[in-house]
């Protein structure tokens, strides 16, 4: 049987895509292989209902509702390689099964490289966050930190100041500050510090304390930092899909990319802001650009 869409990835994003193409009666299979970038998150933020909620609590009750939908499953398999077929896509997956789809969204989201700094992943998702808005209010008025080594770090830091005004900014040692902006962010009394971070010092994932190669030490109680992203998938690009220049797939208004048949929804395409919400919307956009595609196909 060739399936009406193909979904490549479990996370919000893919799961409202297919509860949307489920209550649109289409013949949907999900590949979700359970790695997903949050696993180091004990609680997202801004969704409205659900705010506060474990990821994996998410994953469950999405798991749930889509259950209700006979014409959705979802596979715990991972996909190793997508190709265009006649009119549709035929999909492999770790375990050798091919599957047939007339359409696929890419939703698998990104996989991302922290800043090069010793033993941040220790501290990553408990008290060093990448989105202010996903956390900075568990964060409100404390010590913080913002470390980047890319050139993005002057704004996030003038975000973050919505949250505290105690902050150090860390670059590592990269030349990511202009004079000016040093200038205009000391003018609020904001700590800067352009050296490398020798060492981050905590207890169970929350931050204490930096120390620089300079051997110069700052306490602070946790933060932010900006990963570099990368597809988790490589497929979209593969297939000849449209990118932006900050590595997301340009879709239309409904997730439609450059190529036919081809969907992205979440991370996969808007990059950032990154969170459930956005995602889950994302998600539903590219369903109806899925349904009302293959209606008009069928109805001639």
């Amino acid at each position: 049987m060739r399936l009406d869409c193909a979904i490549i990835g479990g996370g919000p994003a893919g799961l409202n895509a297919a509860l949307v193409l489920g209550r649109s009666r289409r013949d949907v299979i999900l590949f979700d292989h359970n790695k997903p970038r949050n696993a180091v998150t004990h609680e997202s933020h801004g969704f409205i209902t659900r705010d506060g909620i474990p990821p994996r609590d998410f994953r469950r009750l999405a798991h749930e509702d889509i259950a209700k939908y006979p014409s959705v499953t979802i596979k715990p398999d991972k996909v190793t390689e997508v190709e265009s077929k006649g009119e549709g896509f035929q999909l492999t997956t770790g375990n050798g099964v091919m599957y047939q789809a007339r359409t696929i969204i890419l939703a698998a989201g990104l996989k991302e490289a922290l800043p090069a700094v010793p033993g941040i992943h220790d501290y990553y998702g408990k008290s060093l966050f990448s989105c202010p808005y996903c956390d900075g209010w568990e964060l409100r008025d404390k010590p913080l930190v913002v470390i980047s080594e890319g050139s993005n770090i002057f704004h996030l830091v003038k975000i973050v100041y919505n949250w505290s005004k105690d902050m150090l900014v860390c670059t590592n040692g990269a030349n990511s500050l202009s004079v000016e902006q040093i200038g205009q962010l000391r003018q609020k009394g904001i700590q800067i510090n352009l050296h490398r971070i020798k060492a981050l010092h905590g207890e169970n994932g929350q931050l204490s304390r930096i120390v620089f190669a300079n051997n110069a030490a700052v306490k602070r109680a946790g933060g932010f930092i900006t990963p570099s992203w990368d597809q988790a998938v490589p497929f979209g690009e593969a297939l000849g899909c449209a990118m932006t220049q900050a590595g997301g797939f340009i879709t239309d208004d409904y997730g439609r990319t450059s190529v036919r048949g081809v969907y992205a929804a979440g991370d996969s395409s808007i990059i950032a802001p990154a969170q459930l919400i956005i995602a889950a919307g994302e998600g539903s956009k590219a369903a109806i650009g899925v349904n009302t595609d293959l209606t008009v196909q069928d109805f001639g």
